[in-house]
């Protein structure tokens, strides 16, 4: 019996015979050879079936077998740098070649194909060579989220995804019926997060959020996953100085890790490779002097789109923290600079090559006094935020956090030019199957 290996392992196993287990990727046919591209979900690696090596059924098999057939493949691995497939140039010379499941006709083809095309048909584009890559990249991510944080004494903790109420935006909400009274798909962990920041120090939650905004831009999905650190006995400052840490390592793990699926996507790796920290900071006052200059004119107290954040992130060509941002476009629970109350202490970071925004936070309120009015002016109903005034009440102390959005990062780090690739099966306005 040989041994199951998977492809991704096959460079230690060169001069024995094993078995791999997958789907027909392409295949070649030469006659009395047939090259028989096999992926397995850890890689691709050439299978090369000679009519004198296997029996007259095997061989039938093997020129037979469709696209993304089921098969299980059993041979001599060999060195050859040639190879297609695998880093390094490894093939399989084939003694036995069994069908599991012969595929019906594939319906993604090499031929170019629409983009309404792809997205009904999701569940098999993920089988795509970039489509693989991409999730590699976005769950290299993930690991790193963790490891960063895990590491850095946030301790994981989980916050609900039903709400009676909102975090930040009444109009873009989810309803649902919870056992005959409202509630609502969470936007946000964050404020659950300061209630655990106060039990723990350093916490975090990550999960998905989901947003009813009726957006078609490239930037936006109604459901996403989210990270969102918070810190009790922390600051504005503080903020930005652990997200340009956190940052770079994201980008300096999947650069370690997953370069070949960088480089499979077609990345360029340059402009990944300078981010270090420190990152550039500006206030939002700076901001709006750089992008007059860019003949983006943007009154005083507009947060900013799509284009305002495309020219800043050209302008530093790096990560750039916009900070102390006007208290009136921001949600109630920021702090205002106690220098100048029409401010308040935000910031947001954002991505270069014209990504935009990749994190959102800031300080919070710790005035019990002031998140009253706060929830007041916001035309919010108060009995819903009884627990969260209670922060203010027992202990309160300066905090601060952030939420990074994980599919814009992966479409960042990927270069990708719309969102919709960067997550499995993703919700868009007009979306929501498969």
């Amino acid at each position: 019996m040989s041994e199951r290996i998977y492809i991704k392992d096959i460079a230690a196993h060169v001069g024995e015979q094993v078995t791999i287990k997958g789907w027909i990727y392409n295949r070649t046919d030469k006659g009395r050879l047939q090259f028989l591209l096999v992926r397995d979900g850890t890689g691709v690696v050439q299978a090369v079936v000679f009519k004198r090596d296997v029996t007259p059924e095997m061989m039938e098999d093997a020129r037979r077998v469709t696209q993304e057939s089921s098969v299980i493949v059993t041979g001599t691995v060999r060195q050859d740098e040639r190879a297609p497939g695998t880093p390094g140039g490894f093939e399989l010379s084939v003694s036995d070649f069994k069908i599991y499941q012969l595929a019906e006709e594939y319906p993604i083809s090499p031929k170019e194909h629409g983009i309404e095309f792809l997205m009904e048909n999701r569940h098999l584009w993920l089988r795509s060579s970039q489509q693989h890559a991409i999730l590699l990249v976005r769950a290299e991510i993930i690991r790193a989220v963790r490891e960063w944080l895990d590491g850095n004494g946030f301790v994981g903790v989980d916050t609900p995804i039903l709400t009676p109420t909102s975090c930040e935006d009444t109009t873009s909400l989810f309803e649902t019926d919870y056992f005959g009274r409202p509630a609502y798909l969470t936007q946000s962990g964050q404020l659950y997060n300061e209630a655990t920041a106060m039990a723990m120090g350093r916490v975090y939650c990550f999960g998905p959020t989901f947003r009813a905004e009726k957006s078609k831009t490239r930037r936006h999905l109604t459901e996403f996953w989210m990270v969102e650190p918070e810190m009790a006995w922390a600051d504005l400052d503080e903020v930005m100085r652990v997200e340009e840490q956190f940052v770079s390592h994201i980008v300096r793990s999947v650069l370690k890790n997953r370069r070949a699926e960088l480089l499979e996507i077609g990345r360029d790796l340059a402009p990944l490779e300078r981010i270090e920290p420190p990152f550039p900071r500006i206030a939002y006052s700076e901001a709006l002097g750089i992008l007059r200059e860019e003949g983006l004119e943007l009154p005083f107290g507009e947060d900013f789109g799509a284009p305002h954040e495309t020219a800043l992130g050209e302008h530093f060509n790096r990560p750039v923290f916009v900070h102390r941002y006007p208290a009136r476009c921001k949600a109630f629970y920021m702090e205002v600079d106690p220098e100048n109350p029409e401010l308040s202490l935000s910031v947001d970071l954002i991505a270069p090559e014209g990504f935009g925004e990749i994190i959102g936070g800031g300080q919070r309120t710790d005035s019990l006094e002031l998140m009253e009015r706060r929830i007041q002016e916001h035309k919010l109903r108060r009995e819903a935020y009884g627990w969260y005034l209670d922060l203010r009440k027992y202990g309160s102390v300066p905090h601060a956090g952030f939420g990074l959005g994980i599919e814009r990062t992966v479409a960042w780090i990927c270069g990708l030019g719309h969102i919709r690739e960067t997550i499995p099966f993703p919700r868009l306005l007009d979306r929501l199957e498969p």
